[in-house]
């Protein structure tokens, strides 16, 4: 058996204008830089997606500037607004119950960045970042979590990434309802499913260039939204299978470290690269490995680096 590893690191950076987030962006500036969209390498794409950004995220603007402001680099502002990157894909399952907020992230372990970041752009949020600045799940001093998973249609439009839309409903909202809303006129570039979670309510909404927000039948979600699941759909990603786990779990980690919910590595090189557990009311969140957990919260955010093993067949 042969072993795998992932190095994933816990940083603090303020509200992006002391260079500490710059420090870590610009390690990664290269590889993120490849995931524009040649429309967005343009002098037109860069001018529409400045406008979308300015249009429907306004209160972000100033942290937009400030970050881009840090980069220094010609495509900086473009790649920040999220709206000009290549679609992507990932394979989750997620649940929001009483609370809390549990899911599981599955991917490539060289497409995720891995980095457990606390910031205060306009308030203070706690999250799995990814692509500088967007957010894979996360929670807010309000009390509220937002997480997401892929929502299996191979459909494209002209919108936001949803690392872009989670960071924001985190900066913005105190609350699902309030997250609700806006999302209502958020234009989406590719189908996700998003999981909110506050003190006193729970939802899945499912999200997509072709759909008006929709909120599921409860709050948990997979790989598949409102339209039947196919056969090959289900044999590649056990959406199906995996929803009707977690429904039957609930907030139930142990059962998120196992099969169906905890994916071993496929035959492609995906697998569950961490479970994270989310108490927005106290302002705490517990990553899980198999035989491994690091607890982050608001009140003790501990910066530092924890890397996993995992075993591989083959």
């Amino acid at each position: 058996m042969r072993q795998e590893q992932m190095t994933f690191q816990a940083i603090e950076v303020g509200d992006g204008g002391d260079g500490r987030w710059a420090a870590h962006a610009l390690t990664l500036w290269e590889e993120m830089e490849g995931l524009l969209t040649e429309e967005g390498r343009t002098a037109q794409g860069a001018d529409r997606v400045r406008t979308l950004f300015r249009t429907h995220m306004p209160e972000l603007v100033p942290v937009l500037d400030r970050l881009a402001d840090r980069l220094d680099r010609p495509a900086a502002e473009v790649l920040l607004t999220h709206a000009a990157l290549r679609p992507f894909a990932q394979s989750c399952t997620q649940i929001g119950r009483n609370g809390t907020l549990l899911r599981n992230y599955d991917l490539l372990p060289e497409q995720c960045e891995g980095t457990i970041v606390s910031s205060c752009f306009l308030r203070p949020v706690i999250g799995t970042q990814d692509v500088l600045w967007g957010l894979l799940d996360g929670m807010n001093d309000a009390g509220l979590a937002v997480s997401l998973t892929w929502g299996g249609r191979s459909v494209h439009g002209r919108g936001f990434a949803i690392l872009i839309v989670v960071r924001y409903l985190l900066e913005t909202c105190d609350t699902v309802d309030e997250a609700l809303g806006r999302l209502r006129s958020l234009p989406i570039a590719v189908p996700q499913n998003l999981t909110l979670v506050d003190p006193t309510k729970a939802l899945t909404v499912y999200v997509g260039p072709d759909i008006a927000p929709m909120v599921a039948p409860d709050a948990c979600a997979a790989n598949h939204q409102h339209l039947p699941v196919t056969d090959e759909q289900e044999r590649a990603l056990r959406t199906q299978e995996r929803l009707r786990a977690i429904r039957a779990a609930g907030t139930d980690v142990a059962a998120m470290l196992k099969p169906p919910l905890y994916r071993s590595v496929d035959e492609e090189g995906v697998r569950t690269l961490y479970t994270a557990h989310y108490r927005p009311v106290e302002g705490r969140v517990t990553y899980y490995w198999p035989g491994e957990s690091w607890e982050q919260s608001f009140g003790g955010f501990t910066p530092g680096s924890r890397t996993v093993t995992w075993g591989r067949t083959g």
